[in-house]
């Protein structure tokens, strides 16, 4: 089912910022479903993991800024998938970690190649997401520890961006994702567009790279529509209209 939602997301034009939100109260995504694992032969959990890798990848790939509101619980491949939004908010008592080496596996959901351009840049899975978000050694000792923390330390350790108190319905870390989601709103859907491409792919090169994917996205947003009324609404001191052309 979300493997199908990202795909309709990808092609609405329409869609400015996507939120990642769970309706099961105390739980972000808590994994997989290990009584379900004990029962699948080998080659259904090899089937099982490329599926769950592929669905993390095409949210990964989004062209629009992705929030994860994390509500509750966030493990394993939970957290990956978390880790593969753009930002993460989460409520105080929200609990996250890669806990898989408790299981002798590692965090592994996906690391294919980035299809958009002639800059090939991977989407990382959880030893790489991990890493490049808190920084390797402190990526490691989670790892290796299987350790859980809440939202308070995971916002100490630059694991989310926002922690929030959580309310009594339970949805605080939803709601400050929409609050933020609508600071992004005004912006020019092309530009918000190129300029996750650039940040994405700048950061597996080196600068100079970097400097060049940059150019080629800056580029995109030259011929625009919306950079003519992004002008005019400056010079006539008014809120722009963007259209997304």
């Amino acid at each position: 089912m979300m493997s199908k939602a990202v795909d309709a997301l990808k092609s609405d034009k329409k869609v400015r910022t996507v939120v990642f939100r769970s309706e099961v109260p105390g739980i972000f995504c808590a994994g997989a479903d290990l009584k379900e694992r004990a029962k699948m032969h080998s080659s259904e959990v090899s089937s099982f993991v490329s599926r769950a890798r592929a669905t993390i990848n095409e949210l990964a790939n989004l062209p629009v800024p992705t929030i994860a509101a994390i509500d509750g619980t966030a493990l394993g491949g939970g957290l990956e998938l978390a880790l593969a939004c753009d930002i993460r908010v989460a409520a105080s008592s929200a609990k996250m970690g890669l806990v898989e080496t408790k299981l002798a596996i590692i965090p592994g959901a996906g690391d294919l190649l980035h299809p958009q351009t002639k800059y090939q840049a991977l989407i990382w899975r959880g030893t790489q997401r991990l890493p490049r978000t808190i920084g390797v050694s402190l990526a490691k000792e989670l790892i290796f520890s299987a350790r859980i923390v809440d939202g308070e330390e995971a916002k100490s350790i630059g694991l989310i961006s926002h922690v929030v108190e959580q309310n009594e319905a339970g949805d605080a870390a939803y709601r400050r994702a929409l609050a933020l989601a609508r600071e992004f709103l005004p912006q020019g859907p092309v530009a918000m567009r190129v300029a996750k491409l650039a940040i994405n792919q700048g950061m597996e090169v080196d600068l100079v790279t970097g400097l060049a994917i940059e150019e080629a996205c800056y580029a995109q947003t030259i011929p625009t529509k919306d950079r003519i009324e992004g002008l005019l609404a400056f010079k006539e001191k008014r809120p722009p209209r963007y259209k997304g052309e």
